[in-house]
């Protein structure tokens, strides 16, 4: 077990408990391996859920993005700049393929799993390699390492183990370069995710179990300024939580006694999964906190009743109050005291206990080796092997909910039938893969679960919309953006459902509304400058598809209508350099090459012209409207013959251009 008050310390020269059978570097290789094997799913899988708000965006990849990153707030997520320069650098190397993700992310959870069994065997902790391998492998991580948008948890937890090993090496020598070294650390793992702010108390209580008492001068005093980054770290994070990502509201309004319910079952949900990793899911079902049903008092108290009881062994061992300690510390963030925006669906999720998770494994890891020893050598290798086989085997599985967002989400519904979260994000998924018709119940269902949700009726209107039902939609965006007047993306998609619907003036007013609480909404610029030019205010329309090119670089589609728009306007050779560009970022696009074949057909550019419908005939040749356009410019030059011949096929695909000779 672990050292007791009053021993001795171990000589550097003596094996330390747990020491393993290897040098330290092999130990490291094999966690590595095992775990590369046991997520070996993961790698295949690709952008799931909020992967897209998390990998770096188009407008900030650039060196002046990664200044936006770290100097304006709101530029992404969450104010996390070192975790999203870090996406920022992967981008750079692997583009936008999730393979480069996953492999790294995998590569930061084994790293983290050495630097842990480095740590407890620094600190002479039993089967210190035996817990580094249960928290390489258990499923409970799972979450956090196949998920890319956790890479906050795997990169900050690198971070906090290198600042606590630096730490201890500060605490033998004392050396200013080592603590300034510590304390550099303890920033970047602070500014990749806010739950290491915990360091400097798991420091102390790290301290209190080798000495049974801190002193003030050589342990609490040099790790004030940690607490104190933590606090501003924390308090910053608190405010990117309720004013930009959501974390208030009805659903957020618990009362101080719904809270200490709420904590009790927490700390007892994340202890039971990490004992028995069963049915783990994405998204747990959401719990209702209810003072007046009687049993939901009992988590609360026994809790602090096994807090009293490690308090009481501590005689004996402070080991298993220590861990009970840390355990419980690094949960408090996600306990339910300070709000954060995943309970709004649910109050537990796998990731929020990675941190927390390593005190359970150093007391697990020293516990089984203690155990162990009744056992031949034999038997206690077969024993770790099974174990580690077992909880393995169990990750591998668990990987493959991640595979893809049409995976996750029916996974989660067939564990979770009523989280209407679920329900909502696969039918947008399916709307997205064009499969409407079948996104359509699981909006309703998502309504009928969680009614007035503005983004369900958002969707909802979005799905009718692309089934060429716009009037059905508008009622949905109508209801969307009553619900969040500040809806900025519903208030755009209103307006197009009412230009389909030929309300022109109305959906001006909607987009000028988008703009006003998104002014830069690239799509709502775009969108009220075809409203104006359908309005036969083309003059008035050209600058929005200028400003939506510019807010937007790449927005291919803004391209065409701005040189429509200008060819409109009789400013063709304008024109010319939108259609190209517009054709140059989607060089297969039978709409964009059509049109701009039909304006240099047009302007009497007819050799420019036979290129784009000779393209668009590649792409599709069953277009009888092409098929005629290329007759009527190759017989404008004499090619005579080759114009009979199209003229021949589009009316054999359309007999009805007959007569358009």
């Amino acid at each position: 077990m672990l050292q007791r008050p009053g021993q001795t310390p171990l000589p550097a020269a003596s094996p330390r408990p747990g020491a393993p059978p290897w040098p330290t570097g092999w130990v490291c290789t094999l966690i590595v391996l095992v775990t590369a094997l046991a997520y070996w799913p993961a790698l295949s899988g690709g952008f799931i859920w909020d992967d897209n708000g998390h990998v770096t965006r188009a407008d900030l990849r650039d060196l002046s993005g990664l200044f936006r990153i770290w100097f304006e707030f709101g530029a992404t997520q969450q104010y996390y700049p070192v975790l999203h320069s870090a996406f920022w650098l992967e981008h750079l190397v692997w583009g936008d393929s999730p393979l480069g993700y996953h492999l790294f992310n995998v590569l930061l959870h084994a790293s983290a799993a050495c630097l842990f069994g480095t740590l407890l065997y620094r600190l002479a902790v039993p089967g210190a390699w035996l817990a580094a391998l249960l928290f390489a492998l258990h499923p409970v991580c799972v979450e956090s390492v196949a998920w890319i948008s956790e890479q906050k948890n795997t990169l900050s937890l690198v971070f906090y183990l290198c600042a606590a090993l630096a730490y201890l090496r500060f605490t033998e020598h004392r050396r200013q370069g080592l603590y300034m070294a510590a304390t550099g650390l303890f920033i970047l793992a602070l500014l990749t995710k806010t739950v290491t702010a915990s360091l400097p108390a798991a420091l102390l209580v790290v301290f209190w179990w080798q000495h049974g008492r801190l002193e003030w001068h050589r342990a609490v005093l040099p790790l004030l300024p940690w607490f104190a980054l933590g606090a501003v770290s924390g308090l910053v994070t608190a405010h990117f939580e309720h004013e930009l990502i959501g974390a208030q509201g009805v659903d957020f309004d618990l009362g101080l006694a719904q809270r200490c319910l709420l904590a009790g079952r927490v700390f007892w949900f994340y202890l039971g999964k990490l004992v028995w990793p069963a049915d783990l899911i994405f998204i747990y079902p959401r719990w209702t906190v209810d003072t007046s049903v009687w049993w939901q008092w009992l988590f609360l108290p026994a809790a602090l009743a096994l807090l009293a009881g490690l308090v009481w062994w501590r005689r004996r061992q402070r080991g298993a109050l220590a861990a009970g300690l840390l355990f419980a510390g690094s949960l408090f963030p996600v306990l339910g005291f300070v709000n954060v925006f995943p309970f709004l669906f649910s109050y537990v999720a796998d990731h929020f206990q990675y941190l927390a998770s390593l005190a359970v494994f150093a007391l697990a890891g020293a516990g089984l080796m203690q155990a162990s020893t009744r056992l031949p050598r034999w038997g206690q290798t077969a024993a770790g092997i099974a174990l580690l086989a077992g909880l393995a085997a169990l990750s591998w599985a668990q990987c493959g909910m991640y595979c893809d967002n049409l995976t996750l989400y029916q996974t989660i519904l067939e564990r979770n039938p009523t989280c209407w979260l679920a329900h909502n994000n696969l039918a947008t998924t399916l709307t997205e893969a064009g499969r409407m018709e079948e996104a359509i119940p699981h909006l309703e269902r998502t309504l009928r679960l969680h009614p007035d949700y503005a983004l369900a009726e958002n969707n909802f209107g979005d799905a009718l919309s692309r089934l060429n039902r716009p009037r059905e939609a508008i009622p949905h965006f109508e209801k969307a953006v009553r619900l969040e007047p500040r809806f900025f993306q519903a208030h755009n998609n209103l307006g197009t459902a009412l230009m389909a619907a030929d309300r022109l003036p109305e959906s001006l007013t909607e987009f000028e509304l988008a703009l006003k609480h998104q002014p830069k909404y690239a799509e709502a610029e775009h969108n009220l400058g075809v409203a104006l030019a359908k309005l036969n205010r083309t003059a008035v329309a050209i600058p929005h598809f200028e400003r939506a090119v510019q807010l937007r670089p790449g927005y291919a589609e803004a391209e065409l209508s701005w040189a429509i728009a200008l060819m409109l306007s009789n400013r063709f050779p304008e024109a010319v350099p939108h259609f190209e560009k517009a054709i140059a970022l989607d060089p297969d696009s039978v709409e964009y090459r059509s049109t701009y074949g039909r304006a240099l057909m047009r302007t009497g550019r007819f050799e420019e012209a036979i290129p784009q419908f000779e393209h668009v005939l590649q792409l599709n040749p069953r277009l009888a409207e092409e098929q005629l356009n290329l007759a009527l410019v190759l017989r404008q030059l004499g090619r005579k013959q080759e114009a009979s011949e199209h003229y021949l096929e589009a009316v054999r695909l359309n007999p009805s251009l007959a007569d358009r000779r």
